[in-house]
């Protein structure tokens, strides 16, 4: 579940824009390595966005639990980002925030870019 505090976001016309771009973004682009948007609702104070359960956590605690990853780990990994990333552009959407805190891990072991 991500929340959102509405008060940070209507500071800014673009934080708005961001945020509500992130929410239709989420709801209707399906890939195996994008995470899925469940529900989104709202309340007085806060914006939730209730996504897929991803129990094998952010691909950054791995990286840092290991310090780094063997070659064909790390193959592994960046082939479906690059395949995430690649369904993204192929609809006209850049990311622009690609970090290991923001990719997370199926109970699998595949990415999921949130």
């Amino acid at each position: 579940m991500k929340v959102l505090r509405k008060a940070k976001i209507v500071c800014s016309a673009k934080d708005t824009a961001h945020t509500r771009a992130e929410r239709n973004i989420l709801e209707s682009v399906k890939h195996p390595f994008i995470v899925e948007l469940a529900y989104a609702f709202q309340t007085g104070g806060k914006l939730y966005l209730i996504l897929e359960c991803l129990s094998g956590g952010e691909l950054f605690t791995h990286l840092e639990r290991e310090g780094i990853f063997l070659e064909d780990t790390a193959c592994f990994y960046l082939a479906e980002i690059t395949l995430a990333l690649g369904h993204l552009h192929s609809h006209g959407i850049i990311y622009r925030d690609l970090k290991p805190e923001n990719i997370m891990l199926s109970s699998q072991g595949h990415i999921k870019l949130t």
